[in-house]
């Protein structure tokens, strides 16, 4: 089986097996939490993106069981986020609501107190009229002033006696001046007043229409929140179902890899038979380049240990994987005897090629994920001998050749022996 890299042991953990939904929160408080939810989706997503390789380490089903749990998370943080910003604006949009409400009172208030000052305007200048009426007619029934005025000059009998008399009539003119001041004071004191009203209805009108505005948007923004939650809650169901699927098909995985452990100990007794037939016939090499390399594509994935994406424990990948094209044919690594042929769900096609006793001990080469092999159990391969082609069966989602060499019935990292 192809491998993942080191730097992704556990980045899919949280994106596939974590994910206990607790949504009693469907009310959020909302403007910092959205930020937060946007950030867990992009990383989930990311997760999701980057151990796309990874997944080989499973069956077809179980990937798509777990991509299917990885989106439904990734669909539904989406959702909730969105539901967060939609409840932020509404929340906003309910304090705007209050500051309009509080605008359109005082706007109301400035104008009744508008129209109060008016009347009291209203009545001050019809007593200020009939005042200044009162005060002319009392003026006139003592003479004309300019009457008055000319009297003075023809009766006056001395310099100062005119000075006196001059003076008396300007003061007469001049009451009569002031009166008119104060009376068009009046009037235009009245006129702003009138503007005043006048504004303060234009203010209580503009609120009014804000308001009502403001109010078409609240109820917008009420029911996308209603759609949206909705939407979250169907989205819930969509990932528990998911999550249920994503757990069955795991379950099923680990019954085929427990299967599959039975087999291989089964076939490890067949190594041990075979070297105990085989003792007194051991060869003496140096294991660096004693083996042919099986096909001439790259190393996609190292032997070693790492931590599986999906299930979380720790393991043995047990080979090497090549990545090779699909139909290319695969050699025998040295003469021996094919001691195993069959399909696992796991590997696909394998084969096991014991090579004899190399330094005292075993030595079996297993080539996995074979389109076909050209031989069967117990017959005789000689070394560089096309056995068989290249494939993606079995866990496997690509083209590629899973190599493994075993010692003693026991995997050790091929590159040492190639």
């Amino acid at each position: 089986m192809r491998s993942f890299p080191s730097a992704s042991r556990h980045r899919l953990a949280s994106a596939a097996t974590a994910g206990a939904l607790v949504l009693g929160a469907l009310a959020i408080p909302l403007a910092h939490a959205e930020d937060d939810l946007k950030d867990q989706q992009k990383e989930v997503q990311k997760q999701i993106d980057s151990a796309a390789d990874d997944l080989e380490e499973s069956s077809k089903a179980t990937r798509r069981a777990f991509e299917a749990a990885a989106k439904a998370r990734a669909e539904l943080d989406s959702a909730k986020a969105e539901l967060g910003t939609v409840r932020s604006k509404l929340d906003e949009a309910k304090l705007e609501d209050a500051r309009l409400e509080q605008r359109l009172t005082a706007a109301q208030l400035r104008l009744e107190t508008a129209r109060d000052d008016l009347v009291v305007g209203q009545e001050a200048l019809e007593t200020q009229r009939d005042v200044v009426k009162d005060r002319i007619a009392d003026t006139y029934m003592q003479g004309s002033p300019d009457l008055l005025v000319l009297s003075s000059l023809l009766n006056s009998s001395s310099t100062s006696d005119l000075t006196r008399q001059q003076a008396a009539s300007s003061a007469i003119v001049g009451r009569e001046t002031s009166m008119y001041d104060d009376l068009d004071a009046a009037e235009v004191l009245l006129q702003v007043r009138e503007d005043e009203v006048e504004a303060a209805k234009d203010r209580v009108a503009d609120e009014r229409a804000a308001a009502a505005a403001h109010l078409s948007k609240v109820k917008s923004l009420t029911a996308q929140a209603v759609q949206v939650r909705d939407e979250v809650r169907g989205l819930v169901d969509k990932r528990l179902a998911a999550r249920k699927k994503a757990t069955a098909a795991k379950q099923a995985d680990q019954a085929a890899l427990a299967a599959l452990r039975r087999q291989e100990s089964r076939i490890k007794a067949r190594i041990a038979a075979a070297a105990r037939r085989a003792r007194g016939t051991s060869v003496s090499a140096k294991p660096t380049g004693y083996l042919l390399p099986p096909v001439g594509g790259v190393v996609t994935s190292p032997f070693g240990y790492r931590t599986h994406p999906i299930y979380g424990y720790r393991s043995m990948h047990d080979g090497t994987d090549f990545g090779v094209a699909c139909g290319q044919p695969m050699v025998a690594s040295g003469t021996g005897t094919v001691i195993a042929k069959y399909y696992s769900s796991v590997y696909g096609n394998r084969l096991f090629l014991n090579l004899g006793q190399v330094n005292g001990r075993s030595l079996t080469v297993v080539y996995n994920h074979a389109r076909s092999y050209r031989y069967g159990v117990g017959a005789r391969v000689s070394r560089g001998t096309t056995i068989g082609y290249v494939g993606d069966t079995g866990w496997s989602t690509g083209c590629h050749l899973h190599y493994s060499v075993l010692v003693g019935g026991n995997p050790v990292d091929p590159m040492n022996w190639l």
